[in-house]
C-alpha cells in the first residue's frame, strides 16, 4: 500500500514538473534567433483583403492588431520593427508567414505599419530586434 501512495505521488510529481512553464525569456534563444534570421531591410503590409482569413499559424487575421508575417522566425515571436528613416518603431507578434517578394523581410498588419509609417508609401525601410521569444509555437491547430 505504501509503495503504490509512493509510486502514485511520484507520478504527480512528474506530470506537474512537466506542466509547468517558465515565462522568463530565454536570451540565448533569442540571440540565437537574431543571428539566424534576416532581420533587416523593407517591410510592407497588407489590410483588407486578408481580414478576417486564417494565417499560418492558424490565427484570424486582424488587420487592426499589432502582427506580423515573416519568412522563418516561430509563430509567437515578439519583435520590435523599428523604421531606420524616422526612428519610430512597433511590437508585434509573428503569427503568418511571408512576405515573398524579394528584398522584403516583414509584413505587418496595417494597424502596426501605420505605427511607423505612411501606408500611402508602402514600403519603408526597418530592422527588427527580436523582443521575447518565450511563447512561440509551429502551429495553432
Amino acid at each position: 500500500m505504501r509503495i503504490q501512495t509512493l509510486a502514485i505521488a511520484v507520478c504527480c510529481a512528474m506530470l506537474l514538473v512537466g506542466c509547468a512553464s517558465s515565462t522568463a525569456i530565454d536570451s540565448g534563444k533569442t540571440r540565437a534567433y537574431a543571428s539566424s534570421h534576416e532581420l533587416a531591410g523593407q517591410a510592407s503590409w497588407y489590410g483588407s483583403k486578408y481580414h478576417g482569413r486564417l494565417t499560418a499559424s492558424g490565427e484570424r487575421y486582424n488587420m487592426r492588431a499589432y502582427t506580423a508575417a515573416h519568412k522563418t522566425l516561430p509563430f509567437g515571436t515578439v519583435v520590435r520593427v523599428t523604421n531606420t528613416r524616422n526612428n519610430k518603431s512597433v511590437d508585434v507578434k509573428i503569427n503568418d508567414r511571408g512576405p515573398f517578394v524579394k528584398g522584403r523581410v516583414i509584413d505587418l498588419s496595417r494597424k502596426s505599419f501605420d505605427k511607423i509609417g505612411d501606408i500611402k508609401g508602402g514600403l519603408v525601410p526597418v530592422k527588427i530586434d527580436v523582443i521575447d521569444d518565450s511563447n512561440t509555437f509551429r502551429y495553432k491547430h
